[in-house]
């Protein structure tokens, strides 16, 4: 979170996976309950009803103004991240983006989602919140992970953004984005996700946990059987081949150009990939994103003062 004249402005990455904030990550689905769930654990209480955030996984959806999950997961993040510094009440900014082919055609309609209701009251495990959002800026995905750093790019770069659902491809020439070079994906790390719980039920007949699967992704193993554990290998294997064909045909070429990485595809492409370590550099601050949307909003807002 940074702060301005008393406004925070909370960077917020809403993945389809994960949402995250510049401090937090949390899931991204949603359960709706009508009376006060059993469990306690990621409650938001918002207009008379109960809210699971993270229990389950929200589906991919390209528009995410269908319904009003991704409105309570932001403010879920908000309070989460506010919690972080012990704030109950304040004036917030929101800074958020979109995947890079579709900012363009998004942007003010989801800029309206996010600030429909201005001042919001409402609970988040047990704790009460109040904010007033004094407005929002949109940034192409993946981009501002990087943008704190463009001072040390050199020549031509390739920006892959790895996320649950989409794969953001972005060319970087002479330390500035080129836009008509900007491709999205729907070749996300969910894609990985589905074929390798398919792997295990036609080789060995048997359901698989998304948790399981998970794990051996962010860390390259788990406490399984090495005969399921070299079948989901495989299926990460070759997603991250796959992976590699796509942005060849983008014209990566890894002797020309260096590949920068972020999102959660890069616990894959670490663990299953075949790559120059010296040409290919991976961020693996899952947050990087989100700490790049805040910094950008904040140096916007302080050149109009």
């Amino acid at each position: 979170m940074k702060e301005l004249n008393n406004i925070k402005i909370i960077g917020i990455d809403h993945g389809y996976g994960n949402i995250k904030t510049a401090s937090t990550v949390t899931k991204s689905g949603v359960t709706a309950y009508e009376t006060e769930p059993i469990f306690s654990g990621n409650i938001l209480e918002y207009e008379g009803s109960y809210y699971r955030i993270g229990e389950c996984q929200k589906e991919f959806v390209s528009d995410k103004v269908s319904d009003d999950d991704y409105y309570l997961l932001t403010l879920m993040a908000i309070a989460r991240e506010l919690n972080v510094y012990g704030i109950r009440e304040a004036d917030v900014h929101i800074a958020a983006r979109l995947p890079l082919t579709w900012i363009r055609r998004q942007r003010e309609e989801f800029r309206s989602y996010l600030l429909k209701n201005r001042d919001v009251t409402y609970r988040f495990n047990g704790k009460d919140y109040r904010i007033h959002l004094i407005g929002c800026s949109l940034y192409p995905q993946g981009y501002p992970a990087i943008v704190s750093c463009l001072k040390d790019f050199k020549g031509t770069n390739l920006l892959a953004d790895i996320g649950n659902g989409t794969m953001n491809i972005l060319y970087i020439n002479n330390k500035k984005a080129v836009e008509s070079c900007c491709w999205t994906e729907k070749f996300g790390v969910n894609q990985c996700m589905i074929a390798a719980r398919n792997a295990v039920m036609d080789n060995f007949g048997v359901k698989i946990e998304e948790a399981t699967i998970e794990q051996i992704f962010r860390y390259g193993s788990a406490d399984i059987g090495k005969s399921y554990l070299d079948c989901i290998t495989s299926a990460a294997r070759q997603y991250v081949a796959d992976i590699f064909a796509t942005l060849r045909k983008y014209e990566y070429n890894p002797d020309l150009m260096r590949l920068f990485i972020v999102g959660g595809g890069g616990c894959l492409i670490r663990h299953f990939g075949q790559y120059d370590e010296n040409r290919v550099t991976i961020v693996d601050d899952i947050c990087a994103t989100a700490k790049g949307y805040e910094y950008l909003a904040f140096s916007s807002l302080r050149r109009k003062g």
